[in-house]
């Protein structure tokens, strides 16, 4: 068997190449930049073709002959970047690897999509069927993305959408590193009461879902893909102290002052093209409910996290002491 992993090489995609070297297939990676793990997976045997999505031939041409394709490419949440970048790669590209993955016959088609195209969820937990409100550009394009692979799936293109929650775990430099190195500190600053519902994905479980709905396609659903429980910030900042073995101190302010300093921020830095140290989207992260059912995926592909929050946090904390990061 053969499968195509766009975005590969980086913390996500190159979970899931891994995990599909293991089960013995033949992986080809297209990615637009070599990442944090390029050389190991080519150490364990992925075939690398660096590249854009949008670039049709080169997507032709890593697509012929595979058996799956698994859609994880996308520009991610970067200030400052233009609009026009985030729709080129996140909708126009993922039309363009989908055309593709259905001229060539391919058996199954995963598209990697998120949870923050349903935005705030007011009356948690939501489901597949909560208001789609993406708050940023990102979240936007996104649900445009999930928009062509429906289209492409009337057409007979076997495809599954995935909305993962917060992933985090081994290999991840930026998602949750920002939250240990805050909670290392002993004090951790809450904006507002911290009854916030938040929910995290380990990336062992995203990867078994993403195997699920490559094994048997569900074409055209979309299924929300998580942890089996979600909590509070203030549950989650004090489960990352354990994992660190720090007693944290949780000091709460109000919300306000620190939504005006992320405006002010931004504004500042926008001319001169700076990346702010607080932004409206970080400020949020205090204020917007996360939380979901998973029962759509546990009944229809089988899903069934296997990895619980303090492992996770145990395993994620050891590879960043392990990696310098902590």
């Amino acid at each position: 068997m053969k499968a195509l992993v766009t975005g590969g090489t980086g913390f996500t995609g190159s979970h899931l190449v891994r995990r599909l070297i293991t089960r013995g297939f033949e992986v080809r990676v297209l990615d637009n930049s070599p990442g944090l793990f390029a050389q190991d997976l080519k150490g364990l045997g992925a075939h690398i073709t660096l590249g854009s999505v949008t670039d049709a031939t080169i997507v032709d041409r890593v697509t012929a002959g595979v058996d799956r394709v698994f859609h994880l490419a996308a520009v991610f949440r970067q200030i400052n970047l233009p609009d026009r970048i985030y729709h080129e790669v996140n909708v126009t590209g993922t039309r363009v690897v989908g055309e593709a993955a259905l001229r060539h016959g391919i058996k199954s088609f995963v598209y990697c999509s998120t949870q923050g195209v349903h935005g705030n969820i007011s009356s948690p937990p939501g489901d597949e069927n909560s208001p789609i409100n993406p708050e940023d550009y990102y979240q936007t394009t996104k649900y445009e993305g999930e928009r062509e692979i429906s289209a492409l799936a009337t057409r007979g293109l076997p495809a599954t959408t995935l909305r993962p929650m917060a992933i985090y775990g081994p290999g991840d430099p930026a998602r949750f590193l920002f939250l240990f190195r805050l909670v290392r500190r002993g004090k951790f600053l809450m904006f507002g009461n911290g009854e916030t519902f938040y929910h995290p994905l380990y990336i062992d479980n995203l990867v078994d879902a993403f195997e699920l709905a490559g094994n048997r396609p569900v074409k055209g659903e979309v299924f929300l893909i998580g942890d089996a429980q979600y909590y509070t910030l203030n549950a989650l900042v004090h489960a990352v102290g354990i994992s660190l073995d720090i007693d944290v101190k949780i000091v709460h302010l109000p919300f306000q002052p620190l939504w005006i300093a992320a405006v002010a921020c931004e504004a500042i830095c926008r001319p001169f093209g700076l990346t702010p140290p607080l932004f409206r989207r970080r400020a949020d992260w205090f204020r917007q409910n996360r939380a979901f059912q998973i029962n759509h995926a546990k009944h229809h592909l089988n899903y069934a996290p296997k990895i619980d929050l303090s492992t996770g946090l145990a395993r994620t904390a050891f590879w960043y002491k392990q990696h310098g990061y902590l």
